[in-house]
């Protein structure tokens, strides 16, 4: 029955692959119903004769229901074209010489065969976007008949959202085009540069091994075309076979193009480098290259000085300083250090730095993207288990040696949700797919083998057990091990299936359950194979954390301790796609890791606004750099990797201009309260008192141009928590903000607002309704929910009756409209106190303000302390 189920949706999914275009409305349901009246009309036998297979059982209404729901989850995928932003320079170049000439121009021969690859497997709309996405970057590498050129660019992703889908499109139509020499750099360890060959042999080169594979299965093959890869899957690129393969050929008397996959390696490069030195005595003229650095934000920076690179940066740029005619395009999904590259640096030995000067595209994710946003913030938290039971056994500042005599109680569970969700994969008619698990705990070597003995033993036991009792009726009283599976399945899953036929399907499975290790001494290497299913438990750390895609991958443990954004986002493995079985995947980490993710994200997503906000007043790709470097939530985290260990003055400029400063975590120490409370008190009497009076806003107070040092005492009384020096997690980086009040003259305005609580607050002869807010006890602190404290529209009291109207809750549109700083007053009811004071602060402003940043100097003991997370071993 499990195999009649993908075998019918598959029929049905190629009926649905052949219709051109968007599908047009129903059209699944008709195709479904078609299918089922075909099986009743001729019977199951000569359905099964139809569909060339052996047999096809009933399948249940269930099944039917859940296929159609897999079947609108794939072709009722949407997604947008990205966003622009350009150089100065490039903003005045032919920016269509692709689009507008050559594409109609071409045949197209390596993008076509692509195009229909991919249609087996993304949506008409996804696929769609590729081409328009990649048609963009296109008009912005260069033509390759131009005489000299060289181009700097950079593409942004989502980690895990399919942008070797994007540069396997940019690699055929470059090649389409003219491009003759293509590199790809596929990040810093062999099981990525490995998948990354593969990957591109299926889009591009057609050929593995001299089989065919991926695009070259389609027919069609013109051998005077196939591209010449000078890397294999399972070989780096090395001179003697590249001499080897290439057989005497060169630039000028091939029609195809060259490609190599290599790993971002000095070694490597240095002997691709060698390689075309000794090929071409001089500087390559006539023909064009392509330069694409995948997981470019990993070990391409120059963290040194430009009068000595570092030794990668060196050699990337030597590499492109070969061509006349290059392109460089860097794609990553954490772009903070790539901005942070001095856009004028350059030498005459290396070429200029690869800060991507021309242009910066963002691609979007399609609906189906299973990402950070709708993990961490938008489903209520569903797919998190918090774990607290860790310390004991996997203390956070352990060493290499740690013995671990020990792994925590939620690992064990974790475990058995794995196994649990591969036995309700198989009941959904997806036992032919791959299935994963994550164990990302440390970064140490030694450390993943001892985990993998723990984890071992355990699978042992389990397997044994459900062997013995796994197919019996209420096995889970001949089992204590059965026992405790059935209670994870209970406590995680509200599923269509009864834990019996669960426990029966996880008893066919169970003996194909395997561990992996991922590191540098791997004995057995992880593998997901065309031709069997895997069902891998996998551990590992830095090996896992950029760029290699676990399939099937349902249940993550991680426990890293790091505050750097672009190093969590890498970590997060579990970001994809999750067909048909999203609603599985289940992340544990710690509360802490948590709110660290809640708080990457939503600073994520204010950098992408400025960026939208950015390309659409022709701003340029510095201008979004210096957005990056000075955003107030993506300071200390972002930019302290790239500073030296050794420096002894480490300053920090923060440009507040646009943003919206929150105390959205308050102490719950009683008496810190209290003087809040009174903080705020004080201040209303001043500002009563005060010659201009106020305006009354709807149920709120607001008081206009007031002094700044009567809001500079405010600041003073009013303890902020902090769990950093500076208040950079806390979402109120106060340090910052006081200096702002010393450097930036002007005056401010103040807010009272009043909420829907049925109790009132008053003081000094005023009286509003309080604020009704939830919040969620952290210990010595509470959080309030969404980290929001005030509404959405709530900065609009500073402008007039008019612009109130016209910007709504469009919050930064009201900051570029708004004349002063507004101190906005909170006094909350929540579900734990009737009587919380708060404030936030809005700046007005925004990417097109030029106010001067506010600078600090920042704690080097505090940066040694997060560095050392930074170092890893395996």
């Amino acid at each position: 029955m499990k195999n009649s189920v993908y075998i019918i949706k598959d029929f049905i999914f190629k009926k649905l692959q052949d219709i051109e275009g968007v599908l047009p409305q129903n059209k699944i349901d008709e195709e479904i119903k078609n299918t089922q009246d075909l099986m009743s009309k001729v019977g199951l036998d000569i359905f099964a004769q139809i569909l060339s297979v052996k047999g096809v059982s009933p399948i249940s209404d269930n099944d039917w229901n859940r296929m159609q729901r897999e079947l609108e989850t794939h072709f009722n995928v949407e997604m947008e074209n990205g966003i622009l932003v350009q150089g100065e320079e490039q903003q005045q170049r032919d920016n269509s010489w692709w689009t507008s000439k050559e594409k109609q121009k071409n045949e197209n021969y390596y993008w076509n065969r692509y195009r229909e690859y991919i249609k087996k497997s993304l949506s008409p709309d996804v696929v769609k976007a590729i081409n328009e996405d990649t048609d963009i970057v296109m008009d912005n590498i260069e033509d390759p008949t131009v005489e000299s050129f060289s181009r700097y660019g950079m593409v942004v992703g989502h980690v895990q959202s399919g942008k070797t889908a994007n540069y396997s499109a940019l690699v055929c139509k470059a090649a389409d085009s003219g491009y003759k020499f293509i590199v790809v750099i596929a990040g810093g360890i062999n099981n990525l540069r490995n998948q990354t060959q593969e990957r591109l042999n299926e889009s591009f080169v057609g050929m593995d091994k001299g089989i065919p594979v991926g695009v070259g299965k389609l027919g069609d093959m013109r051998k005077e075309l196939l591209p010449i890869s000078l890397t294999t899957t399972e070989q780096d690129f090395n001179r003697q076979d590249a001499n080897k393969n290439a057989q005497g050929l060169n630039f000028d008397n091939i029609s195809s193009p060259i490609i190599l996959v290599i790993k971002k390696n000095s070694s490597t490069l240095n002997n691709v480098i060698t390689w075309l030195e000794a090929q071409y005595k001089h500087q390559i003229a006539k023909h064009a290259m392509l330069l694409i650095d995948d997981e470019s934000d990993y070990a391409s920076i120059n963290t040194k000085n430009e009068d000595d690179p570092t030794i990668i940066n060196k050699r990337l740029r030597k590499l492109l300083s070969l061509f006349r005619k290059s392109a460089y395009v860097a794609y990553t999904a954490t772009p903070y250090a790539n901005i942070f590259i001095d856009h004028e640096a350059g030498n005459e030995d290396v070429g200029k730095d690869l800060f991507p000067k021309d242009f910066i595209y963002a691609l979007k994710a399609p609906t189906n993207y299973f990402g950070a946003r709708k993990i961490f913030l938008d489903t209520n938290k569903r797919h998190l288990i918090t774990i607290d039971d860790y310390l004991d056994d996997i203390p956070t500042n352990h060493k290499k040696d740690f013995d671990l005599p020990s792994i925590p109680g939620t690992l064990y569970d974790a475990v058995r949700l794995f196994i649990i969700n591969v036995g309700i994969r198989n009941l959904r008619g997806q036992g032919n797919k791959h299935n994963s698990m994550l164990i990302h705990v440390t970064r140490f070597t030694l450390m993943h083998q001892r985990l993998s003995t723990h984890i071992d033993n355990y699978l042992i036991d389990i397997r044994k057990e459900i062997n013995a009792f796994g197919r019996l009726t209420a096995a889970e009283n001949h089992s204590a091990l059965i026992r405790s599976m059935k209670e994870t399945f209970v406590n995680h899953h509200d599923l269509e299936f009864e834990w019996q036929a669960v426990l029966e399907s996880i008893s066919d499975l169970i003996d194909t359950i395997i561990i992996r290790e991922v590191h540098t001494d791997t004995k057995i290497a992880l593998e997901y194979r065309k031709d069997r299913v895997t069902n891998a438990i996998v551990i590992g750390g830095t090996s896992l954390s950029r760029g290699f895609t676990l399939e099937g991958l349902s249940v993550s443990y991680f426990l890293r301790n790091t505050v750097f954004y672009d190093t969590l986002m890498q970590m997060g493995r579990w970001f994809g796609y999750r067909p048909g079985y999203e609603d599985l995947c289940r992340i544990y980490m710690s509360s802490t890791m948590i709110d660290n993710f809640a708080l990457i994200i939503e600073a994520t997503e204010d950098l992408i606004d400025n960026f939208n906000r950015m390309s659409e007043a022709k701003m340029t790709p510095n201008d979004f750099g210096l957005s990056v470097k000075h955003h107030p939530d993506s300071g200390l985290q972002v930019t302290a990797r790239n500073k030296q260990k050794s420096s002894q003055d480490i300053y920090f400029e923060m440009k507040l201009d646009g943003h919206l400063k929150e105390t959205s975590w308050l102490h719950n120490d009683i008496d810190i309260r209290n003087t809040n409370l009174q903080a705020i008190s004080e201040l209303l009497i001043i500002l009563n008192s005060y010659k201009n009076g106020h305006l009354k806003v709807g149920g709120s107070y607001l008081w206009k141009k007031i002094d700044k040092n009567i809001v500079g005492d405010f600041l003073d009384k009013f303890q902020v928590f902090s769990a950093d020096p500076f208040g950079l997690k806390s979402r109120m980086p106060i340090e910052f903000v006081k200096k702002y009040l010393v450097d930036v003259d002007t005056k401010w305005d103040v807010a009272l607002y009043g909420g829907e609580s049925k109790d009132s607050y008053e003081t000094a002869d005023i009286s509003i309704k309080k604020e009704k807010r939830q919040i969620s006890n952290k210990g010595m602190y509470s959080e309030i929910l969404n980290r929001q404290v005030s509404s959405g529209s709530a900065e609009a009291i500073a402008l007039s009756n008019e612009d109130r109207e016209q910007f709504g809750s469009n919050r930064k549109s009201i900051r570029e409209k708004m004349e002063r700083p507004l101190l906005m007053l909170h006094i909350l009811d929540t579900d734990q106190d009737n009587e919380l004071a708060a404030f936030g602060i809005s700046f007005p402003g925004g990417v097109r303000s030029e106010n001067k940043t506010v600078k600090l100097k920042i704690n080097t003991v505090y940066i040694q302390e997060l560095l050392n997370e930074e170092e890893f071993d395996d």
